[in-house]
Protein backbone atom coordinates (compact mmCIF):
# COMPACT_ATOMS: atom_id res chain seq x y z
CA UNK A 1 0.00 0.00 0.00
CA UNK A 2 0.92 3.41 -0.75
CA UNK A 3 2.17 5.72 2.37
CA UNK A 4 1.13 8.96 0.64
CA UNK A 5 -1.73 11.02 1.92
CA UNK A 6 -4.12 12.84 0.34
CA UNK A 7 -5.54 15.84 1.54
CA UNK A 8 -9.16 16.75 0.51
CA UNK A 9 -12.30 18.63 1.63
CA UNK A 10 -16.09 17.46 1.18
CA UNK A 11 -18.57 19.93 0.54
CA UNK A 12 -21.51 18.45 2.21
CA UNK A 13 -25.17 20.30 1.87
CA UNK A 14 -24.91 21.47 5.47
CA UNK A 15 -21.01 21.48 6.17
CA UNK A 16 -17.71 21.47 4.87
CA UNK A 17 -15.06 18.64 6.70
CA UNK A 18 -11.64 18.16 5.55
CA UNK A 19 -9.88 14.88 5.45
CA UNK A 20 -6.74 12.89 4.70
CA UNK A 21 -6.74 9.89 2.81
CA UNK A 22 -5.00 7.12 2.44
CA UNK A 23 -4.69 3.37 0.54
CA UNK A 24 -5.48 1.71 -2.50
CA UNK A 25 -8.76 3.24 -4.60
CA UNK A 26 -10.05 -0.13 -4.89
CA UNK A 27 -9.75 -0.83 -1.22
CA UNK A 28 -12.44 -1.88 1.38
CA UNK A 29 -14.04 1.80 1.91
CA UNK A 30 -13.40 3.23 5.83
CA UNK A 31 -14.17 6.08 7.02
CA UNK A 32 -11.89 6.84 10.00
CA UNK A 33 -13.51 9.00 13.36
CA UNK A 34 -10.74 10.76 15.77
CA UNK A 35 -11.33 11.25 19.25
CA UNK A 36 -12.79 14.50 21.68
CA UNK A 37 -10.60 17.48 20.55
CA UNK A 38 -8.29 15.41 18.60
CA UNK A 39 -8.51 15.71 14.49
CA UNK A 40 -7.73 13.56 11.52
CA UNK A 41 -3.68 13.35 12.33
CA UNK A 42 -5.17 11.05 14.57
CA UNK A 43 -4.66 7.90 12.22
CA UNK A 44 -1.32 9.41 10.83
CA UNK A 45 0.69 6.18 12.19
CA UNK A 46 -1.60 3.68 11.84
CA UNK A 47 -3.22 4.30 8.25
CA UNK A 48 -0.40 3.83 6.48
CA UNK A 49 0.16 0.38 8.14
CA UNK A 50 -3.25 -1.09 7.25
CA UNK A 51 -3.78 -3.37 4.41
CA UNK A 52 -5.88 -3.32 1.38
CA UNK A 53 -8.42 -0.23 2.63
CA UNK A 54 -9.03 2.99 1.51
CA UNK A 55 -9.36 5.09 4.55
CA UNK A 56 -10.80 8.57 4.02
CA UNK A 57 -9.94 10.15 8.11
CA UNK A 58 -12.21 13.18 8.71
CA UNK A 59 -11.36 16.13 10.80
CA UNK A 60 -14.55 15.99 12.35
CA UNK A 61 -16.93 18.91 12.66
CA UNK A 62 -15.84 21.58 14.71
CA UNK A 63 -12.32 20.46 14.88
CA UNK A 64 -8.78 21.01 12.54
CA UNK A 65 -9.47 22.17 9.11
CA UNK A 66 -13.16 21.47 9.29
CA UNK A 67 -15.98 24.30 9.32
CA UNK A 68 -17.64 24.70 12.62
CA UNK A 69 -21.40 24.05 12.98
CA UNK A 70 -23.29 27.04 12.66
CA UNK A 71 -24.39 29.65 15.81
CA UNK A 72 -27.24 28.02 17.75
CA UNK A 73 -26.22 24.50 16.75
CA UNK A 74 -24.51 21.69 19.00
CA UNK A 75 -22.04 18.57 18.65
CA UNK A 76 -24.39 15.71 19.58
CA UNK A 77 -23.67 12.20 18.90
CA UNK A 78 -26.45 11.55 15.79
CA UNK A 79 -25.05 15.08 14.23
CA UNK A 80 -21.70 13.34 13.92
CA UNK A 81 -23.85 10.32 12.71
CA UNK A 82 -25.39 12.11 10.09
CA UNK A 83 -21.97 13.96 8.70
CA UNK A 84 -20.52 10.33 8.42
CA UNK A 85 -23.74 9.21 6.63
CA UNK A 86 -23.47 12.60 4.24
CA UNK A 87 -19.79 11.59 3.49
CA UNK A 88 -20.73 7.92 2.53
CA UNK A 89 -23.42 9.59 -0.01
CA UNK A 90 -21.10 12.15 -1.25
CA UNK A 91 -18.29 8.90 -1.62
CA UNK A 92 -20.85 6.83 -3.57
CA UNK A 93 -20.36 4.44 -0.83
CA UNK A 94 -23.74 2.09 -0.11
CA UNK A 95 -21.82 -0.06 2.17
CA UNK A 96 -18.53 1.22 4.33
CA UNK A 97 -16.23 -0.11 7.42
CA UNK A 98 -16.27 2.25 10.09
CA UNK A 99 -12.96 3.20 12.74
CA UNK A 100 -13.13 4.88 15.54
CA UNK A 101 -11.07 6.20 18.82
CA UNK A 102 -12.50 7.30 21.60
CA UNK A 103 -15.35 9.63 20.59
CA UNK A 104 -14.85 8.45 17.25
CA UNK A 105 -15.40 4.75 18.65
CA UNK A 106 -18.97 6.22 20.63
CA UNK A 107 -19.65 7.60 16.72
CA UNK A 108 -19.49 4.70 14.80
CA UNK A 109 -21.26 2.59 17.60
CA UNK A 110 -24.20 4.54 17.46
CA UNK A 111 -24.58 4.72 13.45
CA UNK A 112 -23.54 0.95 13.03
CA UNK A 113 -26.24 0.24 15.30
CA UNK A 114 -28.80 2.71 13.68
CA UNK A 115 -28.36 2.08 10.32
CA UNK A 116 -26.43 -1.57 10.49
CA UNK A 117 -27.15 -2.32 6.69
CA UNK A 118 -24.72 0.65 5.80
CA UNK A 119 -22.16 -0.31 7.85
CA UNK A 120 -19.86 -3.67 6.54
CA UNK A 121 -17.46 -3.75 9.68
CA UNK A 122 -16.59 -1.91 12.87
CA UNK A 123 -13.01 -1.09 14.33
CA UNK A 124 -13.12 0.72 17.73
CA UNK A 125 -10.03 1.98 19.73
CA UNK A 126 -10.56 2.39 23.78
CA UNK A 127 -14.26 3.75 23.31
CA UNK A 128 -17.68 1.95 23.00
CA UNK A 129 -20.82 3.76 24.44
CA UNK A 130 -21.03 7.42 25.70
CA UNK A 131 -21.23 8.27 29.40
CA UNK A 132 -24.69 7.44 30.80
CA UNK A 133 -26.94 8.35 33.66
CA UNK A 134 -29.88 7.05 35.42
CA UNK A 135 -31.94 9.83 33.96
CA UNK A 136 -33.05 11.14 37.79
CA UNK A 137 -30.51 14.07 37.20
CA UNK A 138 -31.60 15.05 33.58
CA UNK A 139 -33.28 18.45 34.23
CA UNK A 140 -30.41 19.93 36.23
CA UNK A 141 -27.97 18.59 34.03
CA UNK A 142 -29.80 20.69 31.02
CA UNK A 143 -29.71 23.70 33.17
CA UNK A 144 -26.39 23.52 33.69
CA UNK A 145 -25.21 22.80 29.93
CA UNK A 146 -27.92 25.99 29.21
CA UNK A 147 -25.81 27.73 31.08
CA UNK A 148 -22.62 27.16 30.25
CA UNK A 149 -23.50 27.57 26.54
CA UNK A 150 -24.80 31.00 27.51
CA UNK A 151 -21.80 32.22 29.70
CA UNK A 152 -19.41 30.62 26.51
CA UNK A 153 -20.26 33.67 24.82
CA UNK A 154 -18.42 35.70 26.49
CA UNK A 155 -14.87 33.95 27.05
CA UNK A 156 -11.38 33.24 24.93
CA UNK A 157 -9.68 30.74 23.90
CA UNK A 158 -6.42 30.57 25.63
CA UNK A 159 -3.12 31.77 23.76
CA UNK A 160 0.17 30.17 23.50
CA UNK A 161 3.16 32.66 23.05
CA UNK A 162 4.93 29.78 21.25
CA UNK A 163 4.19 26.34 19.58
CA UNK A 164 6.11 25.05 21.81
CA UNK A 165 3.82 25.76 24.97
CA UNK A 166 0.56 25.00 23.08
CA UNK A 167 2.81 21.01 22.06
CA UNK A 168 3.15 21.20 26.09
CA UNK A 169 -0.11 22.16 27.04
CA UNK A 170 -1.82 19.39 24.76
CA UNK A 171 1.07 16.76 26.05
CA UNK A 172 -0.43 17.61 29.55
CA UNK A 173 -4.48 18.12 28.66
CA UNK A 174 -7.53 16.12 29.76
CA UNK A 175 -5.79 12.77 28.44
CA UNK A 176 -2.17 12.48 28.18
CA UNK A 177 -0.37 12.01 24.97
CA UNK A 178 3.41 12.13 23.88
CA UNK A 179 4.96 14.66 22.53
CA UNK A 180 5.56 12.91 19.24
CA UNK A 181 1.35 12.71 19.23
CA UNK A 182 1.10 16.18 20.68
CA UNK A 183 3.42 17.33 17.33
CA UNK A 184 1.11 15.36 14.86
CA UNK A 185 -1.92 16.71 16.59
CA UNK A 186 -1.29 20.13 16.48
CA UNK A 187 0.05 20.28 12.78
CA UNK A 188 -3.97 20.50 12.32
CA UNK A 189 -4.96 21.26 15.39
CA UNK A 190 -3.31 25.22 15.98
CA UNK A 191 -3.70 28.18 14.18
CA UNK A 192 -1.96 31.50 14.30
CA UNK A 193 -3.45 34.83 16.12
CA UNK A 194 -2.45 37.80 17.39
CA UNK A 195 0.10 37.01 20.43
CA UNK A 196 0.95 33.88 19.37
CA UNK A 197 -1.09 30.17 18.77
CA UNK A 198 -4.61 28.94 19.59
CA UNK A 199 -6.37 26.01 18.68
CA UNK A 200 -9.09 25.43 15.82
CA UNK A 201 -11.47 23.51 17.63
CA UNK A 202 -14.70 25.23 18.25
CA UNK A 203 -15.23 26.35 21.98
CA UNK A 204 -18.02 24.55 22.24
CA UNK A 205 -16.96 21.38 22.06
CA UNK A 206 -15.89 21.60 25.90
CA UNK A 207 -19.71 22.04 26.88
CA UNK A 208 -20.71 19.41 28.64
CA UNK A 209 -23.71 17.03 27.19
CA UNK A 210 -26.97 18.47 28.16
CA UNK A 211 -28.41 14.93 27.95
CA UNK A 212 -26.94 11.51 28.66
CA UNK A 213 -28.45 7.95 27.68
CA UNK A 214 -29.49 5.77 30.11
CA UNK A 215 -27.34 2.62 30.81
CA UNK A 216 -30.59 0.76 29.14
CA UNK A 217 -30.33 2.71 26.15
CA UNK A 218 -27.11 2.97 25.76
CA UNK A 219 -26.65 -1.08 25.76
CA UNK A 220 -29.42 -1.16 23.32
CA UNK A 221 -26.81 -0.07 20.77
CA UNK A 222 -24.70 -2.17 21.17
CA UNK A 223 -26.86 -5.07 21.30
CA UNK A 224 -27.80 -3.75 17.66
CA UNK A 225 -24.41 -4.30 16.28
CA UNK A 226 -24.70 -6.92 13.55
CA UNK A 227 -21.10 -6.44 11.93
CA UNK A 228 -18.01 -8.08 12.37
CA UNK A 229 -16.40 -5.69 15.00
CA UNK A 230 -13.17 -5.30 16.59
CA UNK A 231 -12.41 -3.90 20.07
CA UNK A 232 -9.16 -2.52 21.23
CA UNK A 233 -8.81 -1.80 24.42
CA UNK A 234 -5.73 -0.25 25.87
CA UNK A 235 -4.01 -1.43 28.85
CA UNK A 236 -3.61 1.95 30.37
CA UNK A 237 -6.75 3.69 28.79
CA UNK A 238 -10.19 4.46 29.37
CA UNK A 239 -11.97 1.20 28.77
CA UNK A 240 -9.97 -1.10 31.05
CA UNK A 241 -11.27 0.75 34.23
CA UNK A 242 -14.60 -0.65 33.27
CA UNK A 243 -14.44 -4.36 33.04
CA UNK A 244 -17.99 -4.96 33.89
CA UNK A 245 -18.97 -2.76 30.68
CA UNK A 246 -16.48 -4.97 28.69
CA UNK A 247 -18.05 -8.24 30.30
CA UNK A 248 -21.44 -7.34 28.66
CA UNK A 249 -19.80 -6.62 25.37
CA UNK A 250 -22.47 -9.63 23.00
CA UNK A 251 -20.73 -12.72 21.34
CA UNK A 252 -19.97 -10.38 18.27
CA UNK A 253 -17.58 -8.33 19.73
CA UNK A 254 -13.53 -9.36 19.22
CA UNK A 255 -12.16 -7.72 22.28
CA UNK A 256 -7.71 -8.04 22.57
CA UNK A 257 -6.29 -5.51 25.31
CA UNK A 258 -2.34 -4.08 23.97
CA UNK A 259 -0.11 -2.20 25.76
CA UNK A 260 -0.03 1.26 25.67
CA UNK A 261 -2.57 4.59 27.19
CA UNK A 262 -5.83 5.74 25.71
CA UNK A 263 -3.84 6.77 22.78
CA UNK A 264 -2.07 4.01 21.92
CA UNK A 265 -2.19 4.27 18.15
CA UNK A 266 -0.65 7.62 18.34
CA UNK A 267 2.05 7.61 20.90
CA UNK A 268 4.42 5.54 19.32
CA UNK A 269 5.29 3.61 16.62
CA UNK A 270 4.85 0.49 18.29
CA UNK A 271 1.69 0.86 19.94
CA UNK A 272 0.63 1.60 16.26
CA UNK A 273 2.09 -1.21 14.96
CA UNK A 274 0.42 -2.99 17.60
CA UNK A 275 -3.20 -1.49 16.84
CA UNK A 276 -2.56 -2.48 13.02
CA UNK A 277 -1.73 -6.16 13.61
CA UNK A 278 -5.09 -6.04 14.96
CA UNK A 279 -7.02 -4.78 12.76
CA UNK A 280 -5.19 -6.26 9.62
CA UNK A 281 -6.43 -9.89 10.83
CA UNK A 282 -9.89 -8.42 11.21
CA UNK A 283 -10.12 -6.76 8.33
CA UNK A 284 -8.87 -9.90 6.51
CA UNK A 285 -11.08 -12.06 8.07
CA UNK A 286 -13.80 -12.89 4.99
Amino acid sequence: MSHAVEEVRLSLPHIELAAHLFGPEDGLPVIALHGWLDNANSFARLAPKLKGLRIVALDMAGHGHSAHRPLGAGYALWDYAYDVLQVAEQLGWRRFALMGHSLGAIVSLVLTAALPERVSHLALIDGIVPPTSSGEGAAERLGMALQAQLELQGKRKPVYSTLERAIEARMQGLVAVSREAAELLAQRGLMPVAGGYTWRSDSRLTLASPLRLTDEQAMSFVQRVSCPTQLVVAADGMLARHESLLQRLPFNFNREKLPGGHHLHLNDEIGASFVADCFNRFFAVP
